[in-house]
């Protein structure tokens, strides 16, 4: 694969620079755990972590966050070897990556946080919910990895190989189609910045810090489940949102763990894999009622 030319770089920097205008967060860098992390935060109040999922970065976030930070500090991060957090000095191991969500907590709250994961995000959340809950508030889990083994469907499988094996205009959308039920109203909803959203997301899957990082995280916090009896351990009040069409996580495994852990859940209609993009709306009013339930206990 070529090297980008010094316009399409430009191009790159100049897309990253719409999506952060576009956003109420400032951004700052921090090392932790051995990953220079870009941090986007924003915001006054309780604190809201939250972490994106495989292959994306903090801006996926985005149309939810206008409305969080109106009453919260809301925190996201890229992850180890997403976005802008590519220089990693060592290896992304499971307690490195769970160090990392200790000390990106530690660093930018001041008391126990809401911590929300999506799909990749999600893994890594509930995992570091099972050895940490005491430094959390509440727990949510999004299109959460974990709770089943990772086998997507064929339909959205066969493009998202096809796009990681070779990153293209072409093939980022033929992927993105199937990450939404409606790729259009995706774009509308997220307006002047969607050209910006995708180009810098194909350009971020172009980079080799990426592809491994991929390779290092997917195998420990996306494809196996979680054991049961670790997820049964989770000692703070979890909730569920789920697509009801998700290709990748079955909105049935998560029917499965509402049953079997008491969590609350909230199915998303006309959502796939990536409900706060898809029905942000729908997504807010779930989150809000998480975050009364924080303020009540805080009340009390």
């Amino acid at each position: 694969m070529s090297a980008p030319t010094t316009n399409q770089a430009l191009d790159v920097q100049r897309s990253r620079a719409r999506l952060i205008a576009a956003a109420p967060l400032t951004e700052r860098r921090e090392v932790l755990a051995g990953v220079s992390t870009n941090i986007m935060e924003g915001g006054e109040g309780p604190p809201i972590v939250l972490l994106h999922g495989p292959g994306e970065y903090w801006a996926v976030w985005l149309t939810v966050v206008r409305d969080l930070v109106r009453t919260h500090r809301v925190i996201v991060a890229d992850l180890p070897g997403h976005g802008e957090s590519l220089d990693i000095d060592g290896k992304l191991d499971t307690d490195t990556v769970l160090r990392w969500v200790d000390e990106l907590i530690h660093t930018t709250c001041d008391a126990p946080p809401v911590l929300a994961g999506h799909l990749l995000g999600g893994g890594i959340a509930a995992r570091y919910a099972v050895q940490n809950a005491g430094r959390l508030a509440q727990l949510v889990l999004v299109d959460t990895f974990g709770l089943t083994w990772f086998r997507p469907k064929l339909q959205f499988a066969i493009p998202m190989v096809r796009f990681m094996a070779r990153p293209t205009p072409a093939s980022r959308d033929r992927f993105f189609t199937e990450c939404f039920v409606d790729f259009d109203r995706v774009g509308e909803r997220f307006g002047d910045v969607w050209d910006d959203l995708r180009d810098y997301a194909l350009d971020r899957a172009k980079q080799p810090e990426n592809k491994s990082a991929l390779r290092s995280l997917m195998p420990r916090f996306g494809v196996p489940p979680i054991p049961s009896n670790d997820l049964a351990s989770i000692a703070i009040p979890t909730t569920l949102i789920h697509g009801r069409e998700d290709l990748q996580v079955p909105v049935r495994a998560a029917e499965r763990a509402a049953e079997r852990y008491g969590w609350p859940l909230h199915v998303i209609d006309g959502a796939r894999d990536d409900p706060a993009s898809e029905q942000p709306d729908a997504v807010i009013r779930a989150l809000r009622s998480v975050l009364a339930r924080d303020t009540s206990k805080e009340a009390s």
